[in-house]
């Protein structure tokens, strides 16, 4: 009898263990916030065997107007509490999945330093901006009183500064600072340098991912545009986008990701923009996009599930078509704003023709049961028929808070 009481106790407090590990498991990859449209409660539809309640309303959740909030308590199996979160309460957006690409050009606000060199000079190799503490990937807003946007800018003060001390108003990741820095003339021509490279322009081909019919605010690539040599996020002044043409591909292989190939179709601005943030870049309208897709729901993000979907692209032309894909993971949590999906391609007509996912497909709108879900941000170097995906839900958000953010 003894015996079989601590094989039940055992058993009971293995049983109990494993739950504390499931609850463990389960609230850490759950977000802190979650919204829900007006007249609809929490729920979860990935298979999560969760269920929320609100904690003012005797257990029942609220069906809140919008722009309201309540917390709420998830419990596993309507049990065991999970996580408290704070639910909002949301207008519903419908938006027009496109998958077209398009070219963008960008200006900056300030010149963005790639790199930095020694200048022969009188006195040995010397490298003035890395003595002043200049670095690859800051921001020069301006030079000695004088807003700066362009190389020529840049060039024409310190050529014009005899060698006086300058003073450099610089950002560096969201904080601002002087730097002094005295240019070096240079032996092989007489001119005044500071020894650093600057960019002020960058431009490339990408994937449209929705628009507002009303507003005709797009967005687009799930990502941030980011420079080349720094990898930073490119402080945009000004940008456009044109519509583009994709003529060949490059397919993906293990090690080696694809590429799509285009070019612009013409000058004429599609739209004009506003944003280039982690989770994508925002835009208006100017111009009609080639995608005549229905408007769909955006999807929250607890809505999304993992199994079929089907992503918008354009793989040849201008016309985006329908793929196949599955996706296989989903991750709730609020602080990875670009990978919260896991997907594959599964459609072989897209395998056949890319590999999987290519450079230049970053922005594809993913659909699933009816509602836009996300949009494709990157792909998995070793295995390209695999990458990540954003939550729709992240992009809208985002967006909102650039246009606030202006207001």
């Amino acid at each position: 009898m003894r015996k079989a009481i601590r094989i039940f106790a055992g058993a009971a407090l293995a049983v109990s263990m494993s739950l504390l590990a499931m609850v463990a498991v389960v609230g850490s990859g759950l977000a802190e916030t979650f919204s829900v449209r007006s007249g609809e409660t929490l729920s979860f539809e990935d298979g999560l065997p969760l269920q929320a309640s609100s904690l003012r309303s005797g257990g029942v959740q609220s069906v809140a107007a919008v722009g309201s909030s309540y917390r709420a308590q998830l419990k596993l199996f309507g049990l065991i509490p999970v996580k408290e979160v704070s639910v909002q309460v949301v207008n519903g957006r419908t938006l027009v999945p496109c998958g077209t690409a398009f070219g963008v050009k960008l200006f900056s606000q300030g010149v963005m330093v790639v790199g930095l060199s020694e200048i022969e000079s009188s006195e040995g190799k010397l490298s003035p901006a890395y003595k002043a503490g200049v670095r690859a990937g800051d921001i020069v807003r301006s030079i000695d009183g004088q807003q700066v946007n362009t190389n020529e800018e840049v060039n024409e003060i310190i050529r014009a500064s005899g060698g006086k001390k300058l003073t450099l108003v610089i950002t560096r990741n969201g904080n601002t600072f002087e730097a002094y820095l005295t240019p070096v003339r240079a032996v092989a021509d007489g001119a005044y340098k500071a020894g650093m490279w600057v960019r002020d322009s960058t431009a490339g081909i990408g994937t449209m991912t929705y628009y507002d019919p009303e507003s005709r605010i797009f967005a687009g690539l799930g990502h941030g545009i980011t420079d080349v040599d720094t990898g930073n996020i490119f402080p945009l002044m000004a940008g456009e986008i044109v519509q583009a043409e994709i003529q060949s591909v490059v397919r993906g292989e293990r090690g080696a990701p694809g590429e799509l190939q285009g070019a612009f179709c013409n000058d004429q601005p599609l739209g004009t923009l506003f944003g280039n943030t982690d989770s994508g870049i925002f835009g208006q309208l100017t111009g009609q996009p080639a995608c005549t897709h229905e408007a769909l729901p955006v999807a929250m993000k607890q809505e999304v599930k993992t199994g079929k979907a089907q992503i918008y692209a354009t793989i040849d032309g201008t016309q985006p078509e329908l793929f196949e894909i599955e996706i296989t993971k989903v991750n709730y949590k609020n602080n990875v704003p670009t990978k919260n999906m896991v997907i594959r391609i599964t459609d072989e007509r897209l395998l056949a023709a890319t590999g999987g996912i290519v450079q230049g497909m970053s922005g594809s709108p993913i659909v699933q049961d009816g509602k836009l879900v996300g949009a494709v941000t990157h792909v998995f170097i070793n295995d390209p028929t695999q990458g990540y995906a954003i939550f729709a839900e992240n992009m809208v958000d985002t967006c909102n808070t650039v246009l606030s953010n202006a207001a």
